[in-house]
This record gives structure tokens, C-alpha cells and sequence, in this order.
């Protein structure tokens, strides 16, 4: 834990997007059992990707990091650890992906799992591996796999996490025969399963999609073995981006974003036009963002395919004039923090005018804030968000633990806000 105080901290003028974690978590697991090994340029390796490269290895992959590359030297299925230990630190990702692959592969493999993880939900994943093979138990923070599950047609309700849905594609890829998968209900986060297939697509295992949008058919390893690009770029994350660009719209000065691809499938790109919705001046060029301040007025935001913008967009909402309401976003109660709850908090504590329910944020902006100490719950999105709201205080602002940010984007304070 890292308590700072922030008093005319030096905001930067350009930063480079850090790699995506999204994109690199995908990556890695591919890599990870596909034929040959991949060379992933990478310039952030975060905490949670660091969990997710010390789960593969414990399960028998090699991955090396130099300079801004993680060399992937795959494992074969057959030679798989068994009994591993995987410890997934606080990344539900990594859990989430890895616990499907591991039940795919027989590994009976045992989960550890640090902070709020324990506590965040499994179901409906977890029956749909048991009613396919596989035996679930949990003591205390592990949580313990025996057996294995089969081809065959799967079923998941996807209005609780597309991380689920990741898992299954990846883990029904590594089986030898063709399985289906089928989603119901409300699709959440779905642009996080475009960016799935896409990372499928580059390893040549692609699944065949219903004209339904909804129903998979995964060829199996046997014909569609996960193949090697030799090497691979993860794309810049438009999820980290947010802070620097929002930093731009509501601080002095412009601020320009590089390393980011507008033809993005992330989720998190639509930040761009609600910045430009709020009012700011968005301008971008080639790899480039940039963000200048406007005057900005509170708008209405659906955040059910972007949960994870919804902190740094209510510090946005609270320098706009008039009301900002973000629904759909109960999923935030479940995160490394109760982050509707930590947000309601964070701002009230420091002047704003915000209201809560189980599922949405009303934010009354455009009112000073006032400096003073705020709790920061250990979430990373939450310290980050405070941060640039630092921008907009009248008095010095003190943040309870900024080491928190070391999970998703571990330079943000030196390239950020002490830039």
C-alpha cells in the first residue's frame, strides 16, 4: 500500500497507450498450447498478466520476458503438469480463462486466489464444467479441479460475464472433436468476445458463427490446431487510455494518446465518442488521440458493454455541467471493489453530488471539489479515477494506496500524472 498526496502534480502532454490486457491475456493463452512458439511485443506487463504468464508456466508452458517481449515456448497437451498449483493473484480474467482450459486439458490443477476473488462469481460456469465431467471444490482461497470435460455442446448464460464465455471458446478449442457453444440471455461486455475470436482468428482456430450470432461451432484441435503467427502485437488499451483522455478533456491542456487502433473490437473505444458527446474535442490520427478541454454538459450513458469505463466517467460527469446518469452497471458491485459504492464514496467525500442504486450512478456535476484524503478501496480503476479528479479539486488530494495500480497499468503515475 502507497498513500500519496496529489498538489500540482504535472499531468502529461502525450503518453503511449499501455499494451491491452485484454488483448495480451487472450494472447498469451493461445500461445501458450499452440504448435510452435510466438514472440508477443508487449510494452506493460501488468500485475494480472503476470499472473496469468505464471499460471501457464506452472502448467508446463515457458515464457520469457526481455526488454518488451514475452517469449512463449508452448506446452503440449499431452504434456501437461498436473496438480499444478496456478496462482491467479486477484485476476478474474486469469481464472476465469484458465479455469475452462485447465478442465479441457485433465489438468486437476488448483487455483489460488488472492483479495475480493474468492468472493466474485463463478456461476453459471462452474455447473456447466460439472454437468461436462468436471468435479469443483473450494477450501478457503483455492479452489481445487478434478476430471476433465468433453466435446460437446455447451450452454452459457452470458449476462453475467463474457469472461465465461472466452474461457469455453478457448478451452473447446484445445478438445480434439467438434463442440458447440450457445449463449442466452443478454450478451454483456460483448466486444470482449469479438476480441476472443479475433486472437482465435491469428492462431487459425477461428470458430464458425450461427447466423444467430449466438451459437459457436469450434472445429477442435484436431482440425484447427492453434497455430503459431511466429509474432504477435497486442494492441494499445483503450481501457487504460480512458484516464490520459479524459485527463485531456477536463484538465488544462490537450492530451494525445498514441499506440491506440480506432478499428479497435475493444469495448472500451467508445470513451471517443462519449467524449465527444460530453462535448470534448476529439481529434484522431493515425495511431494518435487527442483530447482537448471543452465546455462539457452531463449526458446519459448505458454501461452495460463497458463496465470498466464507469469510474473514470462519473469523475467526467462530476466536471460537467448538469446531470450524468450511467445505468446498467450493477456488474461494478462485483469487481475488485464495490466500485459503484467506492465511486459514491470517493466523490462525496470530496464535494460532489452523486447518487446511487443497485445499478446506476446520477453524478450533478459541473460544482468545485475540494481537496482532502479518500479511500481508494485497493482498486486500481478507482485510484486512477481519483487521480485525474485531482485535476478539478481546489486543495490537495490524498489517495489511500496508489500501489493498487500496478494490476492493470503499473507506470500511470509516472507517465501519467507525475509525467
Amino acid at each position: 500500500m502507497s498513500t500519496l498526496t496529489l498538489q500540482d502534480p504535472t499531468y502529461a502532454h502525450e503518453v503511449v497507450a499501455p499494451t491491452s490486457k485484454s488483448a495480451a491475456h487472450r494472447a498469451l493463452c493461445a500461445a501458450a498450447f499452440a504448435n510452435a512458439p510466438t514472440t508477443l511485443y508487449i510494452n506493460t506487463v501488468c500485475d494480472d498478466i503476470e499472473a496469468t504468464c505464471r499460471c501457464l508456466c506452472a502448467l508446463g508452458a515457458k515464457i520469457t520476458q526481455k526488454d518488451r517481449t514475452l517469449a512463449v515456448v508452448p506446452v503440449a497437451r499431452e504434456n501437461i503438469q498436473k496438480n499444478a498449483l496456478l496462482d491467479c493473484g486477484e485476476s478474474g480474467s486469469t481464472l476465469r480463462f484458465l479455469l475452462p482450459v485447465c478442465a479441457a486439458l485433465g489438468a486437476n490443477a488448483r487455483f489460488m486466489r488472492h483479495g475480493r476473488l474468492p468472493k466474485r462469481p463463478l456461476s453459471p460456469l462452474w455447473e456447466e464444467l460439472e454437468a461436462h465431467g468436471l468435479t469443483l471444490s473450494e477450501q478457503d482461497e483455492l479452489l481445487i479441479t478434478s476430471g476433465r470435460i468433453g466435446a460437446g455442446d455447451y450452454t452459457i448464460d452470458a449476462q453475467v460475464s463474457s469472461q465465461y464465455v472466452t474461457g469455453l471458446l478457448l478451452a473447446l478449442s484445445l478438445l480434439d472433436t467438434p463442440s458447440t457453444l450457445t449463449l442466452t440471455g443478454e450478451i454483456e461486455s460483448a466486444p470482449y468476445i469479438d476480441m476472443t475470436l479475433t486472437t482465435l482468428a491469428r492462431f487459425g482456430a477461428a470458430p464458425k458463427i450461427g447466423i444467430d450470432g449466438r451459437t459457436y461451432h469450434i472445429h477442435g484441435y484436431a482440425a484447427a490446431p492453434l497455430t503459431s503467427p511466429g509474432s504477435l502485437t497486442p494492441e494499445g488499451d483503450f481501457s487504460g487510455a480512458a484516464f490520459p483522455l479524459a485527463l485531456g478533456a477536463i484538465g488544462p491542456h490537450a492530451v494525445t494518446v498514441r499506440g491506440l487502433d480506432v478499428a479497435s473490437t475493444q469495448g472500451d473505444k467508445e470513451i471517443l465518442s462519449l467524449l465527444t458527446r460530453f462535448g470534448a474535442k476529439v481529434t484522431v490520427k493515425d495511431d494518435a488521440v487527442t483530447v482537448a478541454p471543452a465546455s462539457l454538459t452531463g449526458i446519459e450513458i448505458n454501461a452495460k458493454q463497458i463496465p470498466d469505463l464507469v469510474p473514470i466517467l462519473a469523475v467526467i460527469g462530476a466536471a460537467a455541467s448538469g446531470t450524468t446518469t450511467i445505468t446498467g452497471a450493477a456488474r461494478l458491485r462485483l469487481k475488485e471493489s464495490d466500485r459503484l459504492a467506492a465511486m459514491h464514496a470517493f466523490l462525496s467525500t470530496v464535494g460532489g453530488d452523486i447518487t446511487t442504486t443497485e445499478d446506476a450512478l446520477t453524478i450533478n456535476g459541473g460544482k468545485p471539489l475540494t481537496g482532502g484524503r479518500v479511500e481508494t478501496f485497493g482498486d486500481h480503476r478507482i485510484a486512477m479515477s481519483a487521480a485525474v479528479a485531482a485535476v478539478l479539486t481546489n486543495a490537495p488530494l490524498t489517495l489511500s494506496d496508489t500501489a493498487c495500480v500496478a494490476k492493470s497499468y503499473p507506470a500511470f503515475f509516472d507517465e501519467v500524472v507525475f509525467a
